[in-house]
């Protein structure tokens, strides 16, 4: 990740960086709607929040105009990555397989998901 040590995103920032990531540059209000959908989010907090995000460096703020437009600076498929490796390393004591045991194990995944987890495990076997 692009962020210091100090600077990882906690579970709120990262539902806000998910919002960043889908629907790119927001308006502290367009991402406050969004979150408001899913939980009990105050408005102030939102901004709050995402104050503290510009100060960490995880997301981008334009000031020129009178509203504030947000954008994400840290990479999805590298935060992803790095959030999945600690968590191997944390929760499964470095092991991918208990990972993905214990996500199919608990998580019905449809024909289509299966199926592409097949096929990215035959070309892994392949390398």
């Amino acid at each position: 990740m692009t962020t210091s040590a100090g600077s990882k995103p906690t579970e709120s920032e990262l539902e806000i960086l998910q919002i960043l990531w889908d629907k790119g540059a927001c308006t502290v209000r367009d991402v406050h709607e969004i979150l408001e959908k899913n939980k009990d989010a105050g408005y102030t907090t939102t901004l709050k929040l995402m104050q503290i995000m510009h100060e960490k460096g995880l997301v981008s703020r334009d000031t020129s105009s009178k509203t504030h437009i947000y954008r994400a600076l840290v990479n999805q498929e590298k935060t992803q990555q790095h959030l999945v490796n600690k968590m191997i390393d944390n929760v499964f004591n470095g092991s991918a397989a208990r990972l993905v045991m214990q996500a199919l194990g608990g998580h019905k995944a449809s024909k289509d998901e299966i199926d592409s987890i097949k096929k990215y495990l035959d070309e892994l076997d392949k390398q």
